[in-house]
């Protein structure tokens, strides 16, 4: 299949890459990296989650991060919501868009959020049926749509029949995320085939960590398929707090450099979200996950 002309990328560093970090974060650092990203040219920016603070005490300045950002033309500014509770205190704050997420896996769903798949998505309904009267976009996360730290391979029917499911509740868009890491082209492809029999190409996007190093490989393959929107974090920041060993999303900056490569418009300049890479990773006292980054910034010096 012909690659996609335009590629969309869903920045997440500053809610799933931030929220597993041992120290809070301040919010004006927050709020300085979202400008940046923002200013690099990434268009739709995960700013934070309202979720409890005494289960992710990162996210507590959820609202004042909301308040605080410059809200940019054309760029949206999605949160994470698990619950009707969460979902109502966003719109407050004044998101217009907002995520819930399941798994494809019962073991994950109950060890993550303590209810089985179907359960989860009962809890949803209520949010789906308040974000539609009030006019809000709502995004699903599926988790481990390859493989799971407790049960293993998933099987790609389990992981279409959570993503049809979602869908046909009124998600407009649904990401697929390799919560471990441990897709391969391979598997990646199986997967989203399978997907892809209940939900249309368009309204697909791949979440690809990049524990074995495939998240970049995974992402050629996916684009192969016709896929055309990527999460990914600035600097690889983020991880799963459940998944022993899993490391954090793939780098934006090394999949800017991909799609740059293939000749690809995702309409971000690659100097600019180094820049954001380096202010993030300068605030947690480490060097970027990102190898672009790191060998970009070692040219300069």
């Amino acid at each position: 299949m012909k690659l996609p002309e335009k590629v969309t990328l869903v920045e997440v560093g500053p809610r799933d890459g931030l929220q597993n970090e041992p120290g809070v974060v301040p919010t004006a650092v927050k709020i300085g990296l979202i400008e940046k990203l923002a200013e690099a040219g990434l268009t739709m920016i995960e700013a934070t989650a309202f979720v409890s603070p005494k289960w992710v005490p990162q996210m507590a300045d959820n609202a004042a991060v909301l308040a605080g950002i410059t809200r940019r033309p054309g760029v949206t500014y999605p949160v994470l919501t698990p619950n009707l509770k969460g979902f109502e205190a966003a719109v407050a704050a004044g998101a217009t868009e907002v995520a819930v997420f399941a798994a494809a896996s019962e073991s994950f769903s109950q060890r993550n959020i303590n209810c089985s798949i179907a359960e989860s998505l009962e809890r949803f309904r209520p949010v789906m049926d308040a974000a539609a009267t009030a006019g809000v976009s709502v995004r699903g996360y599926v988790s481990c749509v390859v493989g799971c730290p407790y049960e293993g391979a998933i099987a790609p029917e389990q992981v279409a029949q959570v993503a049809a499911e979602l869908m046909v509740m009124g998600c407009r868009e649904i990401s697929l995320g390799d919560t471990i890491g441990v897709g391969t082209p391979a598997s990646i492809a199986r997967m989203i085939e399978a997907v892809g029999k209940f939900v249309p190409m368009s309204r697909l996007a791949g979440h690809y960590h990049d524990t074995y190093g495939m998240a970049i490989a995974n992402i050629h393959a996916s684009l192969q398929l016709g896929m055309a929107t990527f999460d990914a974090s600035v600097g690889g920041l983020g991880g799963c707090p459940y998944a022993k060993g899993a490391s954090g999303n793939v780098a934006t900056e090394d999949v800017v450099y991909l799609l740059n490569g293939l000749g690809l418009d995702c309409g971000v300049d690659l100097d600019r979200l180094v820049a954001a890479g380096d202010f993030i990773a300068g605030h947690l006292g480490r060097p970027s996950g990102s190898k672009v980054a790191r060998a970009l910034l070692a040219g300069r010096s």
